[in-house]
């Protein structure tokens, strides 16, 4: 009988548990949307019932959790959401252990979908890979040679938390689902006659999902909104390429399914941001994965590290080193 590998996915908006008996394929899943106000512990009680669901009695080979916000791996604690209250210093890793004895591993959201886009995505023969993860917050992943690089513990490459000006404006405050769902909510309410306003009444509290169809149906009010957003993520982005220099930008998360318009754009925008050396920028691609690119990249993790391999992460204290 083969092995059952878990993957789970804890983010700001959404759960998602995933098992396979080696990804990229998923053979069960589980999936819900976060509610806010339930705090982590709403979200560790659905993670009780997903799990419960999934696993149908088996027992797991390997289980690999993807947290939407910084995490101490050495202690596999949570640090912190920026989006839930309630995780401050969560030791999620015993958590775990406690309910599900075994092979346990947890890693940043955005390192994982950047692993499986790396390896089975759109980031595929690419080397390095930047991926961001424009979802309820923004987050940031380099991929080199297969493996995440992580930094320093307990840090990561928290792009989202770059300072576009110094009074202290993030891009995450700019460029996340929820920045975004801000944006179309106050716009649409200056101007109820634009179409966006009719698509996104269909979309309340996750507004940005109706900026796709309203690019589509031409309304001036979307285009504006993604003109603004584009030009903040490449601002943001250009950091990362004059630090990292990767061969490729991969764009994931829920704002990535806005899809070519996005790409497009992103693409469109960078050189105005990309010192002449530098130039052409990095190729920008849309995640392949869509929303399993965290789940199969935390089904990666709990292979890795149940069968001792080191293809998915590094220890706390190692660097990537050219070969």
């Amino acid at each position: 009988m083969n092995r059952l590998f878990v993957g789970v996915e804890i983010g700001g908006t959404k759960l998602q548990i995933i098992a396979s008996g080696g990804p990229p394929s998923v053979t069960r899943r589980f999936r819900t949307t976060v509610d806010p106000e339930r705090q982590a512990q709403g979200i560790l009680d659905d993670i009780q019932l997903g799990m419960a669901q999934t696993l149908d009695g088996a027992a797991p080979a390997g289980i690999g959790v993807a947290f939407g916000g910084p995490i101490d791996r050495r202690t596999q604690t949570v640090i912190r959401s920026h989006q839930i209250s309630g995780w401050q210093d969560f030791p999620l890793g015993q958590w775990f252990r406690d309910r599900w004895p075994g092979t346990i591993a947890i890693d940043n959201d955005a390192n994982l979908a950047g692993l499986a886009e790396s390896l089975h995505g759109a980031g595929l023969d690419q080397d390095p890979v930047f991926y961001v993860t424009l979802g309820s917050g923004v987050g940031g992943g380099l991929v080199r040679q297969g493996r995440i690089y992580h930094g320093a513990a307990p840090t990561e490459t928290e792009i989202g938390h770059v300072r576009l000006e110094r009074t202290g404006l993030i891009l995450e405050q700019a460029c996340s689902g929820w920045a975004v769902n801000e944006k179309v909510r106050r716009a649409v309410a200056v101007h109820p006659e634009d179409p966006l306003a009719n698509w996104a009444k269909n979309h309340e509290r996750h507004e940005a999902r109706a900026l796709g169809p309203a690019l589509a149906a031409n309304s001036p009010l979307a285009h504006k909104i993604l003109r603004s957003t584009v030009d903040d993520l490449a601002y943001g982005l250009s950091h990362a390429i004059h630090l990292l220099h990767p061969q490729t930008i991969v764009l994931g998360g829920g704002l990535s399914l806005i899809g070519e318009p996005l790409r497009s754009s992103v693409a469109a925008a960078l050189p105005d941001y990309v010192m002449a050396g530098m130039l052409p920028p990095p190729t920008v691609r849309l995640a392949q994965l869509g929303e399993d690119a965290t789940t199969v990249g935390a089904l990666l993790l709990a292979e890795q590290t149940a069968r001792g391999t080191r293809y998915a992460a590094e220890t706390q204290d190692s660097r990537i080193q050219d070969k």
